[in-house]
This record gives structure tokens, sequence and C-alpha cells, in this order.
């Protein structure tokens, strides 16, 4: 009786060894089918841009974001960026536009795009700027102004003068998309600080009038002055008649000629037409937009460049200005660089300008909504 206890102890044993050899073999067989399948999924193909923009964020957040921007992400993924790294804010240079989802995840933890800057400078027009960016990122200038001029709110003025940190190897239309994006941000956040509201289209009637301030001041002190001469000329129904207004597109850089007045018919032309153009001039500046809302409160009518320090002289009547003109007469243009000093305005004027904006009311744009072309 013994014996045979002792024989059935040993087949329990024995049936208990074989059980954990077969589920140790399981357990063997699941992990290997298992990193099988994860190491198929990983060599699994990917399309992507060059370059990605991946926002601040948690790990979910961002999976979440990918997946809404085209890429097919899902829980495995978020597991094995957890276990591996964590991915980076920013730019990231994916560098290839096809390459495996273990490529990709790699990519998301450890590449940080190079980036470059450019700068747009205040005064200048899209036409040149996107030369600019053509020859600085070696890209296709035609396609970067079909895509601008596909995508434009305004023949100008939809990108804020700036300067900008691109990815290299961005294409095209994700650089334009980028600078517009980033423009309507800073647009939208200047007009809610001031207006409590962001309405495109009355925000651009400011942009408009801020780029006949940007063309025409020669310092950022003068623009205040500059933008009442504006606005008092509109108020008498008075042509703008101002060069700048020509400086527009190809024609930024070029002299004024008396046969370009004549000649051009654009709404740009303010010898011409009255009020303002239908289009900002060129890229404007933060300055020049709180100088289109909150102008000094001025009789001037009129300016002219004094030719030996490169600022204006104001007048109120033509008068005052023939006196302006006539000093500049026989006299030769001596200054290379216009110094910011503070240009000689009225007392009334100067004190205006050195009141804090915010503590200002913004100008009515009736005025302006009655005199665009």
């Amino acid at each position: 009786m013994p014996i045979y206890r002792d024989e059935n102890i040993k087949n329990i044993k024995r049936n208990d060894t074989n059980i954990a050899i077969l589920m140790f073999f399981n357990i063997i067989d699941f992990i290997l089918i298992g990193l099988i399948v994860v190491l198929f999924y990983l060599t699994m193909p990917v399309n992507s841009t060059k370059v990605l923009f991946i926002p601040k964020g948690s790990t979910s957040n961002i999976i979440s974001h990918l997946n809404k921007s085209g890429y097919e992400m899902n829980a495995l993924d978020e597991i094995i960026i957890k276990m591996t790294g964590y991915i980076q804010s920013g730019w990231i240079d994916i560098d290839q536009t096809r390459l495996t989802k273990m490529d990709f995840i790699y990519k998301l933890i450890s590449s940080k795009a190079a980036l470059k800057t450019i700068t747009l400078i205040p005064g200048e027009t899209s036409y040149f700027f996107l030369k600019k960016i053509a020859q600085e990122f070696s890209l296709s200038e035609e396609i970067l102004t079909k895509i601008y001029n596909e995508h434009a709110y305004k023949a100008d003025g939809n990108i804020l003068a700036d300067t900008y940190s691109i990815p290299i190897g961005m294409k095209e239309d994700y650089i334009i998309f980028y600078l517009f994006s980033q423009t309507n941000r800073k647009y939208e956040e200047f007009s809610k600080k001031i207006f409590g509201v962001y309405d495109k289209k009355k925000w651009y009637n400011y942009i408009i009038l801020a780029s006949v301030i940007q063309k025409e001041a020669a310092t950022t002190n003068e623009m205040p002055i500059v933008a009442s001469v504006v606005h008092n000329r509109l108020k008498k129904g008075m042509r703008l008649q101002m060069d700048g207004t020509l400086n527009y597109g190809k024609y930024s850089n070029s002299v004024v000629t008396a046969d370009r007045i004549r000649e051009d018919t654009s709404s740009y032309n303010t010898y011409l037409n009255a009020g303002l153009p239908k289009d900002p001039i060129c890229a404007v500046s933060l300055d020049s937009i709180k100088a289109a809302i909150f102008p000094v409160k001025s009789n001037y009518l009129y300016f002219v460049r004094d030719n030996r320090t490169g600022l204006h002289k104001f007048a109120s009547t033509f008068e005052e200005h023939q006196v302006n003109i006539q000093a500049n007469v026989g006299v030769a243009k001596t200054y290379t660089k216009v110094k910011a000093v503070e240009t000689q305005i009225d007392e009334e004027a100067q004190n205006i300008m050195k009141t804090d904006i915010s503590n200002q009311k913004p100008i009515s744009i009736k005025d302006l909504f009655n005199n665009i072309n």
C-alpha cells in the first residue's frame, strides 16, 4: 500500500513538472509570436513629409495629433514610444518621405529639424520676400508664388514683418501655410488686445493703412504723425498723393517718376484715385499697425522729406508745405541713414505720442471703409 502511494506522488510531481515545462514553452512561444508581430509591425511602411511639426503635450495627445494629421498611430505605438523615450516637440527632421514604422518612431524621439532664420523687413513686398525664400531654401519661386496667390487673403500684408525660423527641407506649401498661420495668430492676438475681437475684414483695413504708413514714415516716431496726415486728408476728401503707395509688388524699391504717376492705373496710385488702395502695399510691423489705429491728433495735411536729415517736415497748410519744399532747393541729400530721433512736431502731438496707447480709444474705422477703392 505505501509503495503504491509513493508511486502516485511521483506521477503527480512528474505531471506538475511536465505542465510547468509546457507552460514555460507556451509563454516563450507567446513572447516570440508577440515579438514577431511587433517586428513585422515595425517594418510596415509609413509615408511622411520631410519635416513634421509636433505640438507640446503628453504622448497620448501627440499620438492623437498625428492621427488627425493622417498618420496611423495606435496604442502599440504609444507603448513602444514610452518604453524607448519621449517625443520631442517642435519641428522634427524626418528626412525621408517613405520609411518604416520603426524609423518613423525613432525620428520622432531623436531628430530635431535644422532651422534656418529668414527676415521679412518692414515695408518689403511679398514679391521680393518669396524670391528670398526660394533662394535661401532652394525652392521653386514659381510654386511659392502660385501657392501664395491661391491662399492669400489680400495681395500683400498676409505675412507680418518679422524674423521666422523655418526647418530646412520644408516644402513650398508648408512654408506658405506656416507663415500665414503665424501671422494670422499674431494679428488675432493684437486685435483682441485692442478691440476684444478679431474681425479679419475690418482688421485688414487697418493693415492697408499701416502699409501706407510703413512706406512713408522715415522712423517709428513718425508713424503716428504720418497716420494723422492720412486720416486728415481722407476726412477732407483729398487724394493722398503719396509716392509710397506706388512702391507695391515688383516696384517696391523703384523710384517713383512722373511717368509712373501718369501711367499706373492700379488702385495703388493715390495720385489718380481717391481713398486708400484696395490691398496692402507691403508687409507691416506692429508699430505701423499701432500707428494706424492710434494716430496723433494734428492738423497736418502735408509732409516732405528733409534732404539734410532724411526726416519729414510736416505742414498744416499748402503755403507752409511750399516753404518746406523750397528749403530743399539746392540742398543735396547729405544723410546716409535716417537717425531715429524725434521728429519736430507740435506740442499737442508730442504729448499724445508719449502716452500709453492702452489708455487711448481706437479711432473709428468708418472713414477707412468709405475710403477704400
